[in-house]
Parts: C-alpha cells; sequence; structure tokens
C-alpha cells in the first residue's frame, strides 16, 4: 500500500509544478527553510518541476532570502496540500544551484516577471532532495525514509 500513496504523491506533486500543471505556474507548495536564529521559516513558492517524491525544484534570486538561509543550513521541508484532499510533507536537504543548463531546464513562464531571462545572473535554482516523507492521501496514511 506505502508503494501506491508514494507514488500518488509523486503524481500530485508533478501536477503542482510549473512544469507538470495544467493551470500553469499557480500552484504552490509550502517551502520551509531555517533561519540564521535557528528558527523555521516557511513560505509558499511555485514549484518548477519534480522527480515523484524525490526531489523538487523552485526558482529564486540568488540573493534572496531563500538562497541566503540555504547557504546557512541545507535543511528544509516542502508540503503539497489541497483542501483536505491531500497532504504530501517531504524532509531532506535543499542547495542552490547556478549551472546554466539547469537554470534553462527549470525556467518557466512567469518568471520574466522577476528575471530577465534564464541566464540572469541573478537567478537560480533551489533543488531539495527528499529523505523523508509523511503522506496523507484519500484517507490513507505512508510515513516513512526513502531509500539511498
Amino acid at each position: 500500500m506505502s508503494k501506491e500513496i508514494i507514488a500518488k504523491a509523486g503524481m500530485l506533486i508533478g501536477k503542482n509544478t510549473a512544469h507538470g500543471s495544467l493551470e500553469g505556474p499557480e500552484s504552490y507548495c509550502v517551502l520551509a527553510l531555517i533561519d540564521d536564529n535557528g528558527y523555521p521559516t516557511a513560505s509558499t513558492i511555485t514549484a518548477s518541476k519534480s522527480e515523484g517524491i524525490d526531489w523538487v525544484t523552485f526558482c529564486t534570486g540568488i540573493e534572496s532570502n531563500k538562497a541566503m538561509r540555504i547557504a546557512s543550513c541545507n535543511r528544509a521541508s516542502v508540503c503539497f496540500n489541497k483542501n483536505g484532499q491531500y497532504n504530501i510533507t517531504l524532509v531532506g536537504t535543499i542547495e542552490m544551484i547556478t549551472d546554466p543548463a539547469v537554470k534553462q531546464e527549470m525556467w518557466y513562464e512567469g518568471l520574466e516577471k522577476h528575471f530577465s531571462s534564464p541566464e540572469a545572473e541573478d537567478y537560480c535554482v533551489l533543488r531539495f532532495k527528499s529523505e523523508r516523507y509523511n503522506l496523507f492521501i484519500d484517507w490513507q496514511a505512508a510515513v516513512g525514509v526513502l531509500d539511498k
């Protein structure tokens, strides 16, 4: 049963990314990071792409609070939910990526409001990698650690 819930969670996450959403980049999730004082901070953000529950990427500014927090502490959590239909919480690590090929791959419509192009020096990608999960989908739950 856990494998089915994990597969469904991956599909739901994919549908809630800018690259996988039928509605465009209007779907949001919550990204939680640790600030310089050791406190959790949470903000809504559009996910760019995902691979099941293994990883999720986000696009942001290289000088943003998110990027600065990651430089100090790479622990993070991501949560996707929808009106009681599901709650997908992932816990893991996150890194900032400035590789031009990755920036191009993760770019989506709407980012031009914030950055001049995928090549913009002030634009970066955040890649979250899951280590554990807590899933609640269709009134079924699964909690566990990802095999590495």
